[in-house]
């Protein structure tokens, strides 16, 4: 119950380890901090062009095997001081203990955008210290967000994609017409995960968990996974006061994957390096 419900509040907080950013294909497979996952994929078959004389060559696929490490362990605890009043989990809809799971959702994006952005490919930078308007500078931001899609169709990177862009981005953004003709801003749970807009296949989010640098970032859930767990949950009489203590541990970790058909790690724990399917830039705001 008391887990149910911390799942419930934690998940909408996520921009990076979000589901429209990460695939959570591993979480059932958490135990503790330290576990090791080992994903195993083929690389791409070669098509050939079919000869009825000649026949077929037949490839043996090889594997590829990459280690996923729960590395990161985060905790929450709390008193409570009547347990019996808070048996329907009540006590997390205290603002409290909401700002804690705020808090817990940010330390882990904060993590997965570090190792996304390591494995990301980087595009020149987005010059808009000429303009002198929001509204010009956001068709700007806008084109460059276009040559990231246009990488990731030359890469035949999977419909489905997302962009993360900083705050400051996002406030130019919204004055172009193409992003606030998207805008889902208004609708219900639209500032869930982050999600601003829905655009020529993106989905458009925003967060304060940028990597340094980094004021925009294209890709697909495919190219990175997360496991996550809360794990550990805990009731028990406090020593010291009347309460009762509730505590857990968050559990995570996350990892690049390379594509079938792109550049393969050279080990199973080998960062990928410059992915195909994870694109980042910055934003020159000045002329130096």
């Amino acid at each position: 119950m008391w887990s149910d419900e911390l799942l419930r509040q934690f998940d909408p907080n996520l921009v990076w380890a979000s589901r429209f950013v990460c695939n959570n294909a591993y979480d059932g497979v958490i135990r503790e901090m330290g576990d090791q996952v080992v994903i195993n994929g083929l690389t791409r078959p070669t098509v050939g062009a079919y000869n009825a004389t000649t026949g077929m060559t037949v490839e043996n696929l090889e594997t590829v095997a990459q280690n996923l490490r729960i590395s990161q362990a985060d905790y929450v605890a709390f008193y409570v001081t009547d347990i019996d009043r808070h048996q329907t989990a009540g006590v997390l809809s205290e603002p409290a203990t909401q700002e804690t799971i705020a808090g817990i959702a940010f330390s882990a994006d904060t993590f997965v955008s570090g190792v996304i952005s390591a494995s990301a490919s980087t595009i020149p930078a987005i010059d808009v210290s000429g303009l002198t308007t929001s509204a010009a500078k956001g068709e700007a931001l806008l084109e460059g967000i276009f040559d990231m899609m246009e990488d990731l169709d030359t890469n035949k990177v999977p419909g489905g994609r997302y962009v993360i862009v900083s705050p400051k981005v996002k406030r130019h953004l919204l004055r172009a017409s193409d992003i606030a003709n998207a805008s889902i801003l208004g609708q219900g749970d639209a500032t869930a995960n982050g999600v601003v807009a829905s655009l020529a296949g993106f989905t458009v989010l925003s967060t304060t968990a940028m990597p340094t640098g980094v004021d925009i970032f294209a890709g697909h859930p495919a190219f990175t996974t997360f496991a996550s767990q809360f794990t550990g949950f805990r009731t028990q009489p406090s020593e010291k006061f009347r309460a009762d203590q509730i505590d857990c541990l968050h559990l995570y970790g996350a990892r690049v994957l390379s594509f079938p058909g792109g550049a393969q790690p050279a080990n199973a724990d080998a960062v990928v390096l410059n992915s195909e399917g994870l694109i980042k830039t910055s934003v020159v705001w000045q002329t130096p």
